[in-house]
């Protein structure tokens, strides 16, 4: 029989950003309060569960949000880069579309939102994230894996696990903060996929952070 093995990819939590910067790969943006309660809500949710590893993207809110998890499961965590924010030509703005469609100055980043013409290709995206889960899952197998990364790359990744297409209105994302979308293999074949979201305090507002 072949083996089962799941492969987590947890949503980090809420990040400080009062100013509402679109931050993508930037460094120094690091988790609220109420993001460190998601975290610990994550360590709650993992625990007791048969994880046998956990990877994180670099950047600090993803390691953050790995840290309380990888202590309670007593794992080290393993950082990729192959599970980091999608590259975004705007990062570093405080943007609204309405802005972004009035400056002319913009207007070259917005020809393709298909691709997306402002940033990484939908298709790399879930390249490099298939290859992450494979890397976990042969990690972990006959256990479980978590992959600890950002709001797009998770999305996609669901969205090309379950032959929809990748572009998409990303208000119509199911991938809330702290948030764990679940992938269930027999040997390499994918059997299911799930959603659910560790109970916490506090919710934090989706749309303020990446």
């Amino acid at each position: 029989m072949a083996e089962t093995t799941v492969v987590h990819l947890l949503r980090h939590g809420e990040v400080h950003n009062p100013d509402g910067v679109l931050y993508g790969c930037l460094p120094g943006y690091h988790l609220s309060a109420n993001g460190r309660l998601m975290a610990a809500a994550a360590a709650d949710f993992f625990d007791g569960r048969p994880v046998a590893a956990i990877f994180a993207s670099p950047l600090e809110r993803a390691q953050e949000t790995a840290a309380p998890v990888a202590e309670r499961l007593g794992l080290e965590i393993v950082t990729s880069d192959r599970l980091i924010e999608s590259a975004n030509v705007l990062e570093g703005r405080t943007v609204t579309l309405t802005k972004l469609a009035v400056n002319p100055g913009n207007w070259r980043y917005l020809w393709n939102p298909f691709r997306p013409s402002w940033g990484e290709p939908y298709t790399e995206v879930v390249a490099r994230m298939q290859e992450a889960m494979a890397q976990a899952r042969e990690a972990a197998r006959g256990k479980e894996a978590i992959c600890v990364s950002h709001q797009l790359p998770i999305w996609v990744s669901r969205l090309a696990t379950e032959h929809r297409r990748l572009w998409h209105n990303p208000k119509a994302r199911q991938c809330a903060l702290g948030s764990v979308t679940s992938f269930t293999f027999d040997g390499d074949q994918l059997t299911g996929v799930s959603y659910a979201v560790p109970p916490r305090r506090q919710v934090a507002d989706p749309d303020r952070a990446q």
